[in-house]
């Protein structure tokens, strides 16, 4: 990927993906792919029309019956991903947060000896990918347990849907013992876009060109983003190429606002995610239009930034921050982890039912704080940390219809489900 003087400042020429590396990475009908996100969805229809294409065998499973530990799945029982071993998967950050989570929570509850040696051998594993060499000792001795969460065969996982935070890129990464690997794309784009490399065990990015696109990046002033900044050119990032939707169904006026076609009778795409481009011609996402808000100070806070920091603490099952400009600091919605949450009632001598817990305003207080501690440690700005929380006793789910099949926030139906709570938590009452 490079800049080419000829298109016009910002625009991101194609680059060649080593689509090699890709074709030779699967072993036609020796390969086995799970799906469990719905057909509907861009990222699983395209997985599955690349193992169509190559010959691979495909299994279908769900998110409640992915894996042994997974909430549909009986105690004792095996689940999809441990009968199936697949090789490949087509995961998103919900699914590999819940992992990480879960498997750090084992570790904190092993004996001192147990937990620094899987602290040495992560630290060491995470060294030696950073140069380039195996570990198939610390493989074999100390990952195999985590790797046999998802089957024990997987030999590739490729993250989209949503932002992957760094903390669970790095753990999946060296504990799942194969390349995780960071793709871009939108359903206007028909699911292409960007794709990372195998061989690229860095974390945020996702990727150059796929040889169906081309990415430029637009000067967004307001938020202070231009293409002419300087280490690295940021802006809105726009997909063009053969790939990119005539429109939507009848929406004509967000057609217009979307979609354009430029001197060339080129089509593109305006995502509304905002992104900047290293060196080397990889695409990192930086923030997103619709999710930035402006407080009455002036200061910018980027929701989805902060709640893919804040889903790395433990206590975080999923999360939701809330801002507008009227106001001077950020809320939060959160759905806490009921072992966690438990565990700190207790420690506080706090008893009661879950609801009770969740509506208790000194659980309230001591969720915050451990959310508090998360932002510390993921170096956000003060104003960036929620200063209320409220926590929902019931999970967001699909069929609640707060989130997406794919588990992303669905914010306008958040709103308005926590409404009363928003004025509360705004003393507006």
């Amino acid at each position: 990927m490079c800049h080419s003087p000829q298109q016009g400042p910002g625009l991101l020429g194609h680059v060649v993906v080593d689509q090699l590396q890709w074709k030779n990475w699967f072993r036609n009908e020796e390969d086995t792919y799970i799906g469990y996100l719905p057909l509907a969805h861009v990222l699983e229809l395209n997985a599955e029309l690349v193992c169509l294409s190559h010959g691979c065998r495909i299994g279908y499973s769900s998110p409640l019956t992915l894996a042994d530990q997974s909430s549909m799945i009986k105690r004792g029982s095996q689940g999809d991903s441990s009968v199936l071993q697949p090789t490949l998967i087509a995961a998103v950050p919900e699914i590999m947060d819940r992992i990480y989570k879960s498997v750090m929570g084992k570790v904190e509850e092993m004996s001192s000896l147990q937990r620094t040696l899987f602290v040495l051998a992560y630290h060491y594993k995470l060294e030696q990918l950073s140069l380039g060499l195996a570990t198939p000792l610390c493989d074999k001795l100390v990952f195999r347990k985590v790797r046999a969460l998802l089957g024990g065969r997987t030999r590739a996982v490729l993250s989209g849907g949503a932002p992957l935070s760094a903390a669970t890129h790095r753990f999946m990464n060296v504990c799942l013992c194969c390349p995780v690997v960071q793709g871009y794309g939108l359903t206007e784009t028909c699911g292409g876009g960007t794709l990372s490399q195998l061989w690229d065990y860095s974390t945020g990015r996702v990727g150059g060109p796929l040889v169906c696109s081309e990415v430029k990046l637009k000067d967004w002033v307001e938020a202070g983003y231009r293409s002419t900044d300087k280490p690295y050119p940021r802006g809105e990032i726009l997909i063009g190429g053969g790939n990119v939707s005539m429109g939507y169904h009848k929406k004509d006026s967000k057609d217009q606002e979307d979609f354009f076609v430029d001197n060339c009778g080129q089509r593109w795409f305006c995502t509304g995610d905002v992104g900047e481009v290293h060196h080397d011609g990889s695409l990192k996402i930086i923030d997103r239009k619709k999710d930035l808000v402006k407080l009455q100070a002036g200061e910018y806070v980027s929701l989805g930034k902060v709640e893919t920091v804040l889903k790395n603490s433990p206590l975080v099952d999923n999360i939701c921050v809330y801002g507008n400009s009227e106001e001077s600091y950020v809320i939060g919605f959160l759905v806490p982890n009921q072992k966690q949450l438990l565990e700190l009632a207790s420690k506080r001598g706090v008893s009661g039912s879950w609801e009770e817990l969740c509506r208790h305003q000194a659980v309230e207080e001591m969720a915050l704080e451990v959310i508090s501690e998360a932002a510390l440690a993921g170096e956000l700005e003060r104003f960036e940390v929620p200063c209320k929380l409220l926590l929902s006793p019931e999970p967001w789910t699909p069929e609640t219809g707060l989130v997406t099949d794919t588990f992303k926030l669905k914010r306008k139906e958040l709103r308005t489900h926590y409404l009363d709570d928003i004025a509360r938590m705004y003393c507006r009452q």
